[in-house]
């Protein structure tokens, strides 16, 4: 991490310490790893890096939270490797990590029993099946668009209140569950999968 990174973060943590600042938020001008550190101040909420030149990977401490987060915002950086198992932990109202180049499983960020909003997982290379992923009830936002996420879209998806969806460019197969929210979107939300078929799509053979 070059200085003026290290200088700024440590600028951050020292306000939110001393002040009531309950926000991390910083854009453009940020370089090198996130330090795990930030998960310990005790005030933060909201964390808002995106739109940065950050690298590495995302801290295994961001699965505990000193505080009570309420959303985490790391999209448009170049992070990259697999998500820490940890976060399996995290119970946000929103988490974007999209347009970084992240890898792998980010299936622990789902659960039926958590209570986040917004799930934007978009233009990474996220590989894993979500024929068996059960998403919260209270998610009405979920772009997981231009990864590689394979299987087929789940029936328990139809009880989802959708306000914006989004499963375009993976390589997930079968037919589109009807019912609920699912039709509401046109093709686009759908397009450049390997073999999805039925409404708004064309027929299942």
């Amino acid at each position: 991490m070059d200085k003026t990174t290290t200088l700024l973060l440590l600028l951050f943590a020292l306000l939110l310490t001393t002040s009531l600042s309950k926000d991390l938020c910083h854009k453009d001008d940020l370089s090198g790893s996130i330090p795990g550190s930030l998960s310990l101040l005790p005030k933060l909420e909201i964390l808002d890096l995106s739109r940065n030149k950050l690298t590495g990977s995302i801290p295994e401490s961001f699965g505990s939270f000193k505080g009570v987060m309420y959303a985490l915002f790391l999209s448009h950086n170049q992070l990259s490797g697999s998500i820490p198992k940890s976060l399996e932990n995290l119970d946000i109202n929103q988490i974007d990590l999209s347009r970084n180049k992240l890898e792998g499983d980010a299936s622990m960020l789902f659960g039926a029993q958590k209570t986040t909003h917004n799930i934007d997982l978009s233009r990474n290379m996220f590989q894993f099946n979500i024929s068996m992923v059960k998403v919260s009830k209270t998610v009405n936002f979920l772009h997981l668009n231009h990864n590689g996420l394979t299987g087929t879209i789940p029936i328990q998806w139809t009880q989802l209140d959708l306000q914006i969806f989004n499963v375009s460019y993976n390589r997930l197969c079968g037919r589109i569950p009807q019912g609920g929210e699912l039709q509401r979107f046109d093709a686009y939300a759908y397009l450049h999968n390997k073999c999805l078929c039925g409404a708004p799509l064309q027929s299942c053979k």
